[in-house]
């Protein structure tokens, strides 16, 4: 049975956010209710309303038995601990990341860093590169997918041709190449990511963001040449970083005061070291100069006083 206008099986589900929370995709499995990925703190009572309205729609007991993260960035698992608290659901985060969750190390876990919020949460296992598992009655395989994050993964389902790809691949792009920003190898990673992709039989691919799309071809090509743009000039993934983050924080406040800007963008850990590796500015002018290209973006606004959200 399809009911999905992607032709996804009905026992697939996704349900598609804003970009402060990453996409949700809820599995209705005959022994299991699983989601993948959880969004952002504070759209976390939304993201519970959105699953207990679709167990509703479909008849479903209201209890969610399964949450799986495809990596641990505050977009994709921000709702955990509230989605943990309500249905004491079984956790699963990628195997590499399960010491820093054990001990809750905000700065390894990149939220500090990031000067983004996750409320702490627990898991019961892991998953690795090459494991499989059963989602929504259809068996899925996890792949290793760095670059954007060094531990991310994506999960493939061969028998329909569906790849939750995560950030590794959008419709238009990719996620930040974050390890880039400490002088760290990102670039070949995501390179080779976009080889693995390249190299399955995908017909839908569910982003992290974004609409699912069906043309992989032209997706892949887009990313292809992005990276191919970023890694040409190093500053160049910096300057898109620093646009990001700032917008990340405008889209969780959605107003701040100009006079601000400055010292936030300064406070953020991340930040401060890409400032002083790629652009040596004062806090100031970093922040003058990421505000201005929101705006002629279209991503913010400027009433003088204070930087509004945008677009």
């Amino acid at each position: 049975m399809r009911a999905h206008p992607y032709g996804l099986p009905s026992s697939v589900y996704v349900l598609e956010r804003g970009w402060l929370s990453s996409n949700n995709v809820l599995f209705l499995g005959a022994e299991e209710t699983a989601l993948v990925d959880t969004g952002y703190v504070t759209h976390a009572a939304q993201t519970l309303a959105l699953i207990e309205h679709v167990l509703n729609e479909r008849g479903r007991a209201p209890q969610l038995d399964r949450v799986i993260n495809t990596h641990l960035h505050s977009d994709h698992c921000g709702g955990n601990a509230a989605l943990q608290a309500r249905y004491r659901c079984r956790t699963t985060i990628p195997h590499a990341e399960a010491d820093k969750v054990a001990r809750w190390d905000e700065n390894a876990l990149s939220y500090r860093e990031t000067g983004q919020q996750c409320p702490r949460f627990s898991f019961d296992d892991t998953l690795q590169d090459g494991d499989t598992l059963q989602l929504g009655n259809l068996a899925w395989t996890a792949l290793a997918a760095p670059g954007h994050d060094p531990h991310s993964l994506i999960l493939y389902c061969a028998q329909e041709g569906i790849l939750i790809s995560a950030d590794a691949l959008w419709q238009n792009g990719f996620g930040v190449i974050f390890p880039e920003l400490d002088g760290e190898s990102g670039f070949a990673e995501a390179r080779a990511t976009l080889n693995l992709i390249a190299g399955l039989d995908v017909r839908v691919v569910i982003p992290g963001h974004g609409a699912p799309f069906t043309e992989v071809k032209q997706a892949l090509a887009t990313a292809y040449s992005r990276l191919d743009y970023l890694e040409a000039d190093p500053l160049r993934n910096a300057q898109n970083s620093v646009k990001v983050m700032l917008k990340f924080l405008l889209l969780e406040r959605q107003a701040i005061p100009l006079l601000d800007v400055a010292s936030m963008m300064a406070d953020i850990p991340l930040l401060a070291r890409c400032n002083r590796r790629y652009f040596q500015l004062s806090d100031e002018a970093l922040a003058d100069w990421a505000s201005a290209q929101l705006i002629k973006a279209g991503a913010a606004s400027s009433d003088g006083v204070m930087l509004h959200n945008a677009g």
